[in-house]
């Protein structure tokens, strides 16, 4: 903040003017920890924050004042016991006041001390999510400068930083209990700040941590180190899940990474006193880094189960990029079984940033569009829900699912006539679509058999041929694949499609292809990608339109555009995009770490999502600069020095570790997947982990919203999910003996509640259906 402290002399600016800046919308908080009366109060639901001039030399006030809504000015104007004291607070800017600053729930809120309360009573100004980090640097700035001026009657623009340090203050703020709050306590960390070592030096003395209700487990002994990979000076945190807060734990600990054998790696955080923490290197660490406030945010799994968040506040950016390169060397290494040095240097770059806490500029419309869209979504969600739930429905009415060892574990969404259809065990169910958007039980095929009547449970199936087939593939004969003739149901045809190629999964030729007649459709084998054509006599395989390579890439996932572009993607982590079957691809997008177990692709190509067990990666495909700007990765290859920019889609850390402490199991996304249709376009991605389902917006993701996600809780784990087609408003999910078509309107915000309490199913017929099949 002090590097900004020269910029002073064009923010005051004319000196005529009295108001010198000022932050546009809030709210204004007084917090009384230690009263009857009340531990906190909104004082002005909406308001503005300045700081002003005053008549005398060297004194400002702050100045909190209530804003109106169009009319509601006039009304009181006219009203006879008006009182312009009532809508405006000053405050004379002092170090008495102890003004200070922090980030909670995505926003930055202004704290002070009330000098006519009560010992602990203290002001919170909480900023509008709207408002921009620069604009709350640039205000805590000039109020420094206020102070200074007032204390030693001289401008600021004569002071040190050490003179200007001193008016810099750490106290925690408590959280003021609002009402209605705009995110949820845990959608982003609160850090209270701590002072820095040249603030340390002229600070007479500072508070001791706050307690944390979340207690940091036992530190485990450390193995021998052979190898360090990067040591920093830090200050230590811990999420404490009841407040919803990052508190303070130590001011001065050492974190450090090192090698402990091949390819393993420890991460070792140690005060003057104790070591808090220690743990291998693992994918479950789900870093973050946020260079804006100079932060690491972690997760910890305890051999319990237990999971606990951490954050690590960094002196200085040099020191915070030394730390992550370190950390991230290690966590690539580990995955990948590779020296991260011999790694491309743009390629590493790559992978950073795909780490960092940033944000995006690339969306186009304004916020103002999508709350319009929003508010017209909520009313048709609104509709369908008074025409389809039934809200009189008792619990005993619905049928649960049976109780014959087997669950639902795949689903398949039919694109041409409105079905969906769901594997339990050799079993398949049919369920219709309704107009009111709800499902129907239609028919069971209760035995998927070979040819030959053998029963089998199928690894994986898609629907075919203008929804009247399905490809289904058995997990003991890798090299065969069947076809079900759905109005039968029954499997008609064997196909065998190569002798020593198996088939690791399989797409559609191009993203529709399923609505149409298309006989072919591609396969891919550990270290092949080839089209199936069920046509050809003997083997299906198209000798002709096969790439194999010498090496194993072990390819784990496919998707296709509209246009037939391939998308490929391996257990390594890599993706690679193809315009047409036979030749090497045009791109080669470089590993993060973790495998990918799952890939959807944008049905114009732009946009490529892969789904990591702990993380999703959104790339844009899309090249923005050089000779073949507006073309895609498909087409022609980026250019040396323009990879695509990744979107690690990570839930974030807070949350990571209330849903652990709910749910005692780690993230493990099912393959994400846009909401697509014919001429949609695509705005919501669906996935689940465990009992949660989240749906992200893809408008708040490219925008940089902290948390763009939306939650659903179940009592049971989710098995698969998917959107209807044609519409991102709803999702049908099947859970292990239940399937229902949910409206993405029941998503929550992530909150302590939403996270631990299992929504209320609105229970109808049509909703949920037995699934005995």
């Amino acid at each position: 903040m002090f590097m900004l402290r020269n910029v002073g002399k064009y923010i005051f600016g004319d000196s005529s003017k009295p108001e010198i800046i000022h932050l546009d919308q809030g709210q204004l908080y007084i917090v009384r920890p230690n009263s009857p009366k009340g531990y906190s109060e909104c004082i002005f639901k909406d308001a503005a924050a300045c700081i002003r001039r005053t008549s005398t030399a060297y004194q400002y006030q702050l100045v909190i004042q209530r804003a109106y809504e169009e009319g509601e000015e006039q009304l009181l104007d006219d009203a006879e016991d008006a009182d312009e004291a009532k809508d405006e607070k000053l405050f004379l800017l002092d170090e008495s006041l102890h003004l200070r600053s922090t980030i909670r729930d995505g926003q930055a809120v202004f704290a002070w001390r009330d000098l006519s309360g009560d010992p602990g009573d203290l002001y919170e100004f909480i900023c509008d999510s709207s408002v921009q980090p620069s604009a709350v640097s640039m205000f805590e700035m000039v109020a420094i400068q206020c102070q200074f001026e007032r204390k030693y009657r001289r401008s600021h623009e004569t002071a040190t930083e050490k003179e200007l340090h001193q008016f810099s203050f750490s106290e925690s703020i408590p959280p003021a209990s609002t009402s209605t709050p705009p995110e949820s306590p845990l959608a982003s960390p609160a850090v209270t700040r701590s002072k820095s070592a040249k603030e340390k030096a002229v600070a007479k003395s500072e508070p001791p941590p706050q307690k944390a209700t979340t207690v940091a487990p036992p530190a485990p002994a450390p193995p021998p180190a052979l190898e360090i990979l990067t040591k920093e000076n830090a200050e230590l945190h811990l999420f404490d899940v009841e407040t919803g807060t990052f508190i303070l734990q130590d001011s001065e600990v050492i974190a450090s990474v090192w090698e402990v054998d091949t390819w393993e790696y420890w991460f070792q955080i140690d005060g003057k006193d104790k070591a808090w923490l220690g743990q291998p290197v693992l994918a479950d660490l789900n870093p973050v880094f946020n260079f804006e406030y100079l932060s690491f945010i972690f997760n910890q799994y305890t051999n319990d189960g237990a999971a606990y968040s951490w954050l690590l506040r960094f002196q200085d950016m040099e020191t915070e990029e030394r730390f992550q390169h370190g950390i991230m060397r290690a966590l690539w290494e580990q995955l990948n079984q590779q020296k991260w040095i011999k790694t491309k240097e743009d390629e590493r770059d790559y992978i950073l940033e795909a780490f960092n806490d940033i944000t995006m500029e690339d969306a186009d419309k304004a916020d103002e569009e999508e709350e319009v869209e929003e508010e017209e979504e909520y009313s048709d969600a609104e509709e369908a829900r008074s025409e389809h739930y039934d809200s009189d429905e008792e619990e005993e009415d619905i049928t649960r699912g049976p109780k014959d060892g087997s669950q639902n574990s795949q689903l398949a969404v039919g694109y041409k006539h409105d079905r969906s259809f769901v594997v339990r065990g050799s079993k398949i169910g049919v369920f219709k679509h309704t107009p009111r958007n709800g499902l129907e039980f239609t028919t069971s095929i209760n035995k998927v058999a070979t040819p030959q009547g053998k029963l089998f449970e199928p690894k994986k199936v898609m629907l075919h041929g203008e929804d009247s087939s399905m490809i289904l593939q058995n997990i003991s004969e890798p090299n065969k694949l069947y076809r079900m003739d759905l109005e039968y149901g029954k499997v008609v045809d064997e196909w065998k499609v190569h002798d020593d190629i198996p088939v690791t999964t399989f797409t559609p030729e191009k993203k529709f292809a399923q609505m149409t007649n298309e006989q072919t459709f591609l396969g891919i084998s550990n270290n092949a990608l080839f089209r199936v054509d069920p046509r050809l006599a003997g083997n299906k395989l198209v000798e002709s339109q096969l790439k194999q390579y010498v090496s194993k890439n072990d390819f784990s996932a496919a998707a296709t555009t509209a246009n037939g572009y391939i998308a490929v993607a391996s257990n390594k982590g890599d993706i690679r995009l193809f315009d047409r079957l036979g030749i090497n691809a045009k791109t080669h997008i470089p590993a993060l770490g973790e495998a990918i177990i799952g890939l959807d692709v944008s049905a114009d190509g732009k946009w490529i999502l892969g789904t990591c067990r702990t993380y999703l990666l959104l790339i844009d495909a899309e090249q923005k600069e050089g000779k073949n700007a507006g073309k895609l990765g498909f087409e022609k290859s980026f250019g040396k020095d323009s990879k695509p920019k990744p979107r690690r889609l990570a839930l974030n850390p807070n949350h990571v570790a209330q849903m652990q402490a709910e749910a005692k199991c780690p993230l493990s996304f099912t393959p994400a997947k846009f909401n697509t249709g014919l001429d949609a376009e695509e705005t919501s991605i669906v996935t689940s982990t465990g009992p949660f389902m989240i749906t992200w917006n893809l408008k708040k993701v490219l925008r940089g919203n902290k948390t763009p996600y939306t939650i659903k809780r179940y009592d049971e784990e989710v098995k698969a999910d998917n959107f209807r087609f044609g519409s991102d408003k709803n999702v049908i999910v099947a859970l292990p003996n239940e399937v229902n078509m949910i409206s993405k309107q029941t998503f929550k915000k992530p909150t302590r509640e939403s996270i631990s309490t299992p929504m209320r199913q609105l229970r109808s017929r049509h909703s949920i259906v037995d699934s005995r099949y």
